[in-house]
């Protein structure tokens, strides 16, 4: 692989995970929406813009192909059923953590996804885990265990990012299609709730699109964009660099979001918070250097690589 496509490759990879991190921002400036009419217009949108994205590009053919495909496999098919889902659920449970100051909780989820997704990798693929990232897991759940004792209960939003992420991933093996054409089927299965919410809430006089104001409007709309850009980036960059290095990039995302949940949104940051991150940090670094060569060379790493879910 040549160094110029690597580098690029970072960047592009780089960019979605920075606009992944930031986009707490976009949702609070949709705070006086609630997080069901976010989530139906974020998915409306998004099928509308990649509908547009596929003719434009020319995949239309190959989208209309696919679905067929789809139509004579129903392993796969269900497999895209259930991938709509988690992701449609993934981002509700995302968007009402933002806006009900739960940015903090929001962050730890994504911390913990790539462990979750390689324990699915466990039980579900039949993968194999070094002693390394056996540790990982016990200092991840040791974390997990403190922020519940904490909070008096189960750190549920992120478990259920962590948790509904990974079964994702799970899924979107089972599928393997384009990327564009992926985004594209996906919001497709959904899109048929989503609209009819939205028409439930036009009727009961609910709705904030067109009643609120036109930045409102605009930001729903927006909403799309905001899904479907950081997803492509992510792609054109995943193709090209090695699994190791995007799975540093990757912890871009929450730490953006866990800065501005502390530092932009003044959401409390305790000394249990501290030490459960600690304990959650040490897990993501021992479980990525088990990756390198230094644990290769010390016979600590895996027979068969774990992959991130993503």
């Amino acid at each position: 692989m040549k160094d110029n496509e690597i580098k690029s490759g970072a960047i592009q990879a780089g960019i979605s995970y920075v606009i992944w991190g930031l986009l707490p921002i976009y949702w609070k400036f949709l705070g006086e929406v609630s997080a069901d009419e976010i989530l139906a217009s974020r998915i409306v949108w998004a099928f509308v813009l990649m509908v547009l994205l596929l003719l434009i590009t020319k995949k239309w053919s190959p989208f209309i192909t696919t679905l067929k495909g789809l139509k004579d496999n129903q392993k796969r098919l269900w497999a895209l059923v259930i991938a709509s889902l988690l992701i449609s659920g993934n981002w509700f449970v995302y968007i009402w953590a933002v806006n009900h100051d739960q940015m903090i909780q929001a962050s730890l989820g994504y911390y913990i996804n790539p462990l979750v997704s390689v324990l699915l990798g466990v039980l579900f693929l039949k993968e194999k885990l070094s002693p390394a990232q056996y540790v990982s897991f016990f200092m991840a759940i040791v974390g997990v265990v403190i922020l519940s004792i904490s909070y008096g209960e189960i750190p549920w939003i992120s478990l259920a990012l962590a948790f509904s992420f990974g079964f994702y991933g799970l899924a979107k093996k089972l599928i393997k299609v384009d990327s564009s054409i992926g985004l594209t089927l996906e919001t497709m299965v959904v899109t048929p709730i989503a609209l009819a919410y939205i028409i439930f809430l036009f009727v009961q006089g609910n709705q904030a699109f067109l009643s609120v104001s036109i930045s409102t409007d605009l930001l729903l709309i927006g909403s799309g964009l905001a899904t479907a850009l950081p997803l492509l980036y992510f792609a054109k960059g995943a193709q090209k660099i090695p699994l190791s290095m995007l799975g540093f990039i990757q912890y871009i995302a929450p730490t953006l979001t866990l800065i501005l949940g502390v530092f932009l949104y003044n959401e409390t940051f305790s000394k249990a918070h501290l030490l459960a991150f600690i304990f959650i940090w040490g897990a993501l670094a021992i479980y990525s250097l088990s990756k390198t060569k230094l644990f290769v060379n010390l016979g600590l790493k895996s027979k068969k690589g774990s992959g991130l879910g993503v």
